[in-house]
């Protein structure tokens, strides 16, 4: 596969960071020419515009005619593969990947996978630093920053790749391979763009279809989707569970985490709070030693690991109110690992973007453990709908006025949280930019 883009006529759809870099390896591999595709013009691409006019690329529309003469196109994560462009390109023949396939071709050195609906940045996270820390060479990328095209260029012989691989990034691979593929969970996210929960679950089972014997895939016991997942890979299954023992594998009995029935640390020693941490820390330590870290050094690993920006992410404590940023909170079920976290009193902020989803699941964790929602953005009339008689509802529109509110009513021991259930994309460019807002306005009270 070395030279495949070699002398070829290629076509990148979406200039976001990940089709820039697709752009940049192709570039970099001697494709035969590179056109760039975006349904914004170039003036609206900011850096990446800049880059594109650096490079001598000409930004095309996204039309039938900017695909024709073309004998691969690259798409980026953000294109849905469904887009009718990209359909009549497949129909006339023309062979269509993603960007992570692409890397995958040239990227050097094994790959650590890591995909599932909550805790995937957490647990990508959590692995590079255990293997960073263990002295095991590493690079991370993929959807937590660095796009697996740009670290192409850094990978080498013996470094493990550590990515974390949206559903998007994984429904266009056919043969990027991760020796070591992680499943956090899979519960219902993405249906505006996969239509149905088994489009987007079977997107997420292609990281362990393309696996080969001897490889490893680590998997939740506990989520009936990566049950099924086990019976579609080659690889060897290493189970992960906190409700159970398990074998082979890691589990968490009476407040103690267990690899391979060998004691290992106790719950309390995980410096990230919630059950769903407990059950990213047992899914990262079967990454890592699988990857050849003694547990000794995945311990020290996981006692001195930082947590992740925007995950349950503690902002300040002010005349004893606390206040947590949980932007990735980006749809109900990782809003239902959030208030799990805590044992009550919560000032909630929901809403944002809605991505067809079913809040009426939040109706008795709210009931039970909120003293007031706090809603904003587009989706909040269909939350108050869902919600309402559960739990007091308060209309604010933006995170400004609820963070108002929050702290005018909060009293001392009550917890202000960000966990909106909702993509960020009404009123903020990312989770991250919603994140940031959060707390530049709690830190400004």
């Amino acid at each position: 596969m070395a030279n495949f883009v070699s002398q070829q006529r290629v076509t990148v759809i979406g200039m976001a960071k990940s089709g820039l870099a697709a752009v940049e390896l192709c570039l970099a591999e001697g494709a035969r020419s590179v056109r760039a595709v975006d349904q914004r013009p170039i003036e609206q691409l900011g850096e990446a515009g800049e880059r594109l006019k650096a490079l001598g690329i000409d930004l095309l529309p996204q039309t039938a005619e900017s695909l024709a003469g073309t004998d691969l196109i690259v798409l980026s994560p953000g294109v849905p593969v469904d887009d009718p462009e990209v359909n009549a390109a497949r129909e006339r023949g023309i062979r269509i990947i993603g960007e992570v396939e692409l890397a995958g071709w040239y990227l050097q050195g094994p790959t650590i996978g890591i995909t599932g609906s909550n805790g995937k940045t957490t647990t990508t996270a959590m692995v590079g630093h255990i293997l960073e820390t263990g002295g095991l060479p590493c690079q991370v990328g993929g959807n937590i920053g660095t796009p697996p095209a740009s670290m192409v260029k850094t990978s080498r012989p013996g470094q493990w790749n550590v990515l974390e691989l949206s559903s998007f990034q994984l429904e266009t691979i056919a043969s990027f391979r991760a020796q070591i593929g992680v499943c956090t969970n899979v519960t219902p996210d993405h249906l505006d763009r996969h239509h149905t929960f088994e489009k987007y679950a079977a997107a997420k089972a292609r990281l362990f279809e393309t696996q080969k014997p001897g490889d490893s895939a680590v998997l939740n016991a506990d989520d009936p989707i990566c049950v099924e997942y086990a019976g579609k890979t080659p690889a060897n299954v290493l189970w992960f569970s906190s409700r159970r023992e398990v074998n082979p594998g890691a589990y968490l009995v009476e407040g103690r985490l267990y690899v391979d029935g060998q004691r290992w640390i106790d719950a309390g020693e995980i410096p990230i709070r919630g059950l769903h941490n407990v059950e990213n820390t047992l899914a990262s330590a079967l990454a890592a030693r699988a990857a050849g870290a003694p547990l000794d050094r995945i311990a020290a690993g996981v006692r001195s690991f930082p947590g992740v920006e925007h995950r349950l992410e503690f902002v300040r404590e002010l005349r004893g109110v606390l206040y947590y940023n949980d932007s990735k909170a980006t749809n109900v079920d990782a809003t239902l690992k959030a208030v799990d976290a805590f044992p009550g009193g919560l000032w909630i902020i929901l809403g944002g973007k809605d991505k067809n989803s079913d809040y009426t699941v939040l109706r008795d964790p709210l009931h039970a453990k909120a003293r007031r929602v706090l809603l904003v953005g587009a989706a909040a009339a269909k939350i108050e709908k869902q919600l309402a008689g559960a739990v007091p509802l308060e209309h604010c529109g933006t995170i400004e006025k609820a963070v108002a509110v929050g702290a005018a009513n909060a009293a001392a021991g009550e917890i202000v949280l960000l966990a909106p259930a909702c993509a960020s994309f009404d009123q903020f460019t990312s989770f991250e930019h919603r994140g940031r807002v959060f707390k530049e306005l709690v830190r400004g009270l």
